[in-house]
């Protein structure tokens, strides 16, 4: 393996949905192996259930992580996570959550070790990985606790090459002004411009989105504009940053859909995330920011509707694969030079 190609972990996500699916379509695009050495981890029925879902052959090559780094292209390591009889297509069961972390653990543990340069994982069903025990909100903070990373993180969502980041997420929005602060926004500014840069943006021009209507229109609206994001959003600009606004919410995005901006910084969580689905849905990517481990999956759920039927797009699945590949090699090329 070289510098300029990574190895990337992939995890099926939860089996009854369509991440195995997906994952048997984005293998059987030959530039695919082109771009990365490929680990997939997992039960093998699992990943011949995708295969059959798709009327794709999957030749699976069992490695053990000891062979790993000597074994280049794709290679599989078995794990059992989940007898063939639990795999209900279309249903959300404890088993399916409990696989999903299994493979999930050992991808971390993979990464930990340096055995691998980043993580890609089909698409998980979060009443199944709480039923599994999962104690935490969301994957990401899962991930992050996993890990034992304890600085600041966050769900980044991607749609080619617009990243948005958001102040407040999962949040009643009775709640989000009284969590407008600054530090949050400097966090969330800080992490668009880190996970850009990862992916090879070398200077990012970042939006920052109002939170009132017409940006408060010089605080008719509210004051949070002219007391916090203008402050931050000036402080960054005196450190050579290219961060504007704050923006009208209404208007930021025709800027980001044009080409103007790299990264939108949203206050709350349908402010961004309306917009970018409206944008392009089959072609989203969650992003766990701020990680020291690359980690994505596309943007959409496991889709029960659908599963088992062939008709999954792999649009998100392959933006997703891209963009892990170029923050995979950055991650590498740091590795290397300590």
């Amino acid at each position: 393996m070289t510098l300029e190609k990574p190895r990337i972990a992939i995890v099926p996500g939860d089996p009854s949905g369509i991440g195995p699916e997906l994952i048997a379509k984005l293998l059987s695009d030959a530039s695919v192996l082109a771009l990365a050495d490929i680990v997939l981890i997992g039960d093998d029925h699992v990943w011949q259930q995708g295969a059959a879902q798709a009327v794709l052959p999957l030749k699976l090559d069992a490695v053990t992580e000891d062979d790993l780094t000597d074994r280049e292209g794709l290679t599989w390591l078995p794990l059992k996570t989940i007898a063939p009889a639990e795999v209900r297509i279309a249903e959300m069961t404890r088993a399916g959550g409990k696989a999903s972390l299994l493979c999930l653990d050992k991808a971390l543990d993979m990464a930990i070790a340096g055995k691998v340069d980043g993580i890609l994982f089909g698409p998980f069903n979060k009443a199944a990985l709480t039923a599994a025990g999962m104690d935490a909100e969301d994957e990401h903070r899962y991930m992050a606790r996993y890990l034992g990373f304890t600085g600041y993180h966050g769900e980044i969502n991607v749609l080619d090459d617009l990243m948005t980041t958001r102040v407040t997420s999962h949040l009643a929005l009775k709640y989000v002004a009284a969590n407008i602060t600054s530090k949050a926004v400097e966090n969330a500014i800080g992490l668009a411009e880190q996970t850009l840069i990862r992916a090879g943006n070398s200077r990012p021009r970042i939006a920052v989105a109002a939170l009132n209507p017409h940006a408060g229109d010089n605080g008719k609206f509210g004051r949070e504009e002219i007391d916090i994001l203008e402050p931050v959003i000036a402080a960054a600009q005196s450190l050579q940053k290219d961060v504007t606004g704050p923006w009208p919410s209404d208007t930021v995005f025709l800027k980001a859909k044009r080409g103007e901006v790299d990264a939108v910084v949203t206050m709350y969580h349908d402010q961004g995330q309306i917009a970018i689905k409206l944008m392009g849905f089959d072609r989203g990517v969650t992003v766990a920011g701020g990680l020291p481990v690359p980690i994505a999956t596309p943007a959409h759920g496991t889709a029960f509707d659908i599963a088992g039927k062939n008709e999954a797009n792999v649009g998100a699945t392959r933006q997703a694969f891209d963009l892990l590949v170029r923050m995979a090699k950055t991650h590498l090329a740091n590795r290397a030079t300590g």
